[in-house]
């Protein structure tokens, strides 16, 4: 029996929004205002995913007596430095407003720290009801911890079968398999499609509005698809 989707639960960089140059930029500043060497941009793309303190971690290689005063210059700044290069990924607003047509509620649920989470989705996403938008705080245990997912599961008053989740890295397909939530991978954000399939993905797809073709029916009985040989 196919499970009814009543939720979708959404990461936030990588997945709703290209949040990596604002990221990028705001740490590179850090770490030159520390007299460290910045990495590319491109590079960024597997330094983030598991939350502040382990990107401030990996951004100071063989230096990590400065993690933590790097994270702090890093987080004063990108509070205020968040939305200067970032923006929604094309066909996430339509795919966003096809779900709430289909009677789906939206959550978030971000490894970035909480205030920032709450401040981009204001920003970019001002007329979409989401009923949780959750980034990280202390005494949640990040992704791939399942708390945080379960949590908004909890609050929304939905059973955690009953949710598709979205993500783009390991690090979401993990949480979405310990949640016992629906794994999507999707492929316009930071990591390739093999890690996505091996991390647990029980659907991957390359454009937003292709998660509504895992959707059937009245029911919106969510369809797994099968990895491609």
């Amino acid at each position: 029996m196919m499970q009814r989707i009543q939720a979708a639960l959404f990461d936030l960089d990588g997945t709703l929004t290209n949040t990596l140059q604002d990221i990028a930029d705001a740490m590179n500043r850090a770490l030159s205002l520390h007299g460290l060497p910045t990495w590319t941009t491109e590079e960024y793309k597997y330094l983030v995913g598991d939350g502040v303190r382990i990107l401030a971690q990996r951004a100071v290689r063989d230096r990590q007596e400065l993690a933590d005063a790097v994270r702090r210059t890093y987080q004063d700044w990108y509070g205020s430095h968040s939305q200067v290069t970032t923006c929604p990924y094309a066909g996430v607003r339509e795919m966003l407003a096809a779900l709430s047509g289909r009677g789906i509620r939206l959550a978030v649920l971000s490894n970035k720290p909480h205030q920032d989470t709450a401040r981009v989705v204001a920003h970019y996403f001002p007329d979409v009801a989401f009923d949780q938008v959750c980034g990280q705080r202390e005494g949640v245990p990040v992704k791939p911890d399942p708390t945080g997912a379960l949590a908004v599961a909890q609050a929304m008053g939905i059973p955690h079968e009953a949710f598709v989740y979205l993500g783009d890295t390991s690090v979401d397909m993990r949480c979405a398999c310990r949640a016992g939530m629906h794994a999507v991978g999707v492929l316009w954000g930071f990591r390739p499609e093999a890690e996505l399939w091996e991390s647990g993905a029980e659907a991957v797809i390359s454009r937003p509005m292709a998660l509504m073709d895992l959707l059937r029916g009245e029911d919106n009985a969510f369809v797994p698809a099968q990895r491609k040989k």
